[in-house]
């Protein structure tokens, strides 16, 4: 019997931690691999910093809660390690790694905003690894070079359904939370 070929420069998910808590750049982990991730573009942080701010003020005092970009969400059910630009949590975050409280486990709602080097993978291979976090009830993928956001929300069969909305959209729910977004507050600042 064969017996399987070994994965060489293979790095363990214990490695990965130890060289990522260390690391002075932020890199994702898979099936042994890690994968460095790149900066953001101007229009990206612009996104980002309309959206987190909206949502931190909208969820000041309720249970579901915002995280950014720095805080890494591991998918326990396919090993993924990875940095989602923002993640919300809406129970008690579980959080594994009693001394370094670095992993969430749970998150509600993920949010990924679009550029030309990560659109391909954040719209496939990513969102079949997210799909496997039991919590996950909203995908939300934000375009920074168009007017464009698309929500995937679970159905009550773990099927998805897609949603899209664009400038003629006016605003997009994000119904895990509650929360009606007007569009122009997300791109605020930004010309196409």
């Amino acid at each position: 019997m064969d017996e399987p070929v070994p994965k060489y420069n293979y790095i363990n998910p214990e490695e990965y931690l130890a060289l990522e808590r260390i690391s002075p750049t932020k890199n994702e982990y898979f099936d042994g691999e890690i994968f460095a991730m790149s900066g953001a573009s101007y229009h990206h942080n612009i996104i980002f910093s309309n959206l987190f701010g909206l949502l931190a003020i909208s969820l000041k005092g309720k249970p579901s809660f915002p995280f950014g970009s720095h805080f890494r969400v591991h998918v326990r059910e396919n090993g993924l390690y990875t940095y989602p630009d923002i993640s919300i949590v809406c129970q008690d975050a579980e959080i594994i790694d009693d001394e370094y409280k670095d992993n969430l486990l749970n998150p509600s709602v993920l949010i990924e905003i679009l550029s030309k080097s990560t659109r391909d993978y954040d719209k496939g291979r990513k969102f079949f690894l997210y799909k496997s976090i039991p919590t996950l009830q909203e995908y939300i993928l934000i375009d920074s070079l168009n007017i464009l956001v698309k929500i995937f929300r679970r159905n009550e069969d773990n099927s998805w359904t897609l949603t899209e909305y664009t400038k003629d959209s006016n605003t997009f729910n994000i119904l895990t939370i509650d929360l009606t977004v007007r569009i122009n507050d997300v791109y605020e600042k930004l010309k196409f």
